[in-house]
């Protein structure tokens, strides 16, 4: 079910970049057949905490409601059972470094002529042409390159991570609006294309106005910590029980709200504080000013007493957190699935939230190969018999 379910995807990347562009989709329904090399499988499976039964917690959640079947690429027969397969699909997805799929006999020429609506979607890390696109890409090289390290953490300590692999999963979002698009150019043309999505281009893309800022100005944006300069008061303020809370109360309206709760209304019409460029000014003053005023609150009777007043604020949220809020619960933003080894699994639900055709989780990532010979009969109309010649000669 789910409004692609009428879509076959071949899946040929590892680790996140190609996997969560497959994920998506396959959480919107689409038939997603994923290719691993046989005995490996993605590196994905064996990534994250140790764990007794030797499976990877993240697992479960990048590999959900997909098809996992083993197929030697390295090998002939491999590429040419990956042909057959990718000729049954409307899209194969592949974040190898560019010309691997070239090496496989698998270029989109030559699988486009035999299936001419095919879309393939190629995630790199500098995209398929330039001088920089035969270089490993990792998701980090992204993230500096198109400006995001370079305005994430402290002023004074080196760049810092987002604490997730941002750029993989940008480019992956990416690759999946560039396959919609060209979903709906074929309705016209009949005819597929590339989708080209590169981390570095997924990233700068969310750089705002960063690029155009200097362009006019001269002024580089550079790393501020947990404010973003200029706009105050926004940040995160201590509490009296060792929490955190973020506060949102730049604007006009709202900072005259919070200034009366705080019992301090004559700060409103303080020439330093009077209007959002005065505020701005003073940053450093105004945030000492509230935080010497949350320090003296408890974190829930705080955030009780500003959402009353509609004032913008929040806690800083880990997973214990997540799975206790109403608000999640109410939306079902986390969803239960059962999985072979670890029994009930809690994951993250599929996103957005559609009115009509929702998403869903429909099972965890599966155990490596183990659809390999009902796709291969399916896809490829292979016998049981066929299927077991090629797992004793290790093409599948």
């Amino acid at each position: 079910m789910g409004p692609l379910s009428d879509l076959k995807v071949v899946e040929l990347g590892t680790l996140i970049a190609g996997p969560f562009c497959g994920q998506i989709l396959g959480d919107f329904g689409a038939d997603i057949v994923k290719l691993e090399d046989p005995g490996k499988g993605d590196p994905m499976r064996q990534w994250g905490r140790s764990l007794p039964q030797g499976h990877s917690p993240w697992w479960p959640v990048i590999g959900r409601n997909k098809k996992s079947v083993t197929l030697n690429l390295r090998s002939a027969e491999g590429q040419a059972l990956a042909r057959t397969l990718i000729g049954r699909a409307d899209i194969v997805i592949e974040n190898f470094r560019p010309g691997t799929m070239e090496k496989w006999g698998l270029s989109y020429e030559t699988l486009s002529a035999d299936n001419p609506g095919l879309i393939m979607a190629r995630v790199s890390g500098f995209g398929q042409t330039g001088p920089y696109s035969q270089r490993a890409g990792y998701g980090l090289i992204g993230e500096a390159m198109g400006g995001l390290r370079a305005v994430t953490g402290e002023a004074d300590r080196p760049p810092a991570r987002a604490g997730v692999s941002i750029g993989d999963s940008l480019a992956a979002v990416h690759a999946v609006m560039g396959i919609l698009m060209a979903l709906h150019s074929r309705r016209t043309t009949g005819r597929g294309q590339i989708v080209d999505a590169a981390i570095y281009e997924s990233v700068l893309a969310m750089m705002e106005n960063m690029v155009t800022e200097y362009d006019i100005t001269g002024y580089v944006r550079e790393r501020s910590g947990s404010i973003l300069p200029g706009i105050a008061p926004s940040n995160v303020y201590p509490t009296s029980d060792g929490d955190m809370i973020l506060i949102g109360g730049n604007g006009d309206n709202v900072f005259e709200r919070l200034t009366k709760v705080m019992g301090r209304p004559e700060l409103a019409t303080d020439p330093r504080f009077d209007s959002h460029s005065s505020r701005g000014i003073n940053q450093t003053l105004l945030d000492e000013l509230v935080a010497d005023w949350t320090r003296t609150q408890a974190l829930a009777p705080l955030l009780a007493l500003l959402e009353a007043n509609g004032i913008p604020c929040g806690r800083i949220f880990h997973p214990p957190e997540m799975l206790a809020d109403p608000q999640f619960v109410a939306r079902g933003s986390i969803v239960t699935t059962e999985h072979p080894v670890f029994g009930p699994v809690r994951m993250q639900n599929t996103f957005p939230v559609m009115s009509d055709t929702p998403g869903k989780v429909r099972w965890p990532g599966p155990p490596l190969g183990e659809h390999t010979e009902a796709v291969l009969k399916e896809w490829a109309g292979l016998s049981s018999d066929a299927v077991a010649d090629l797992r004793q000669r290790g093409i599948v």
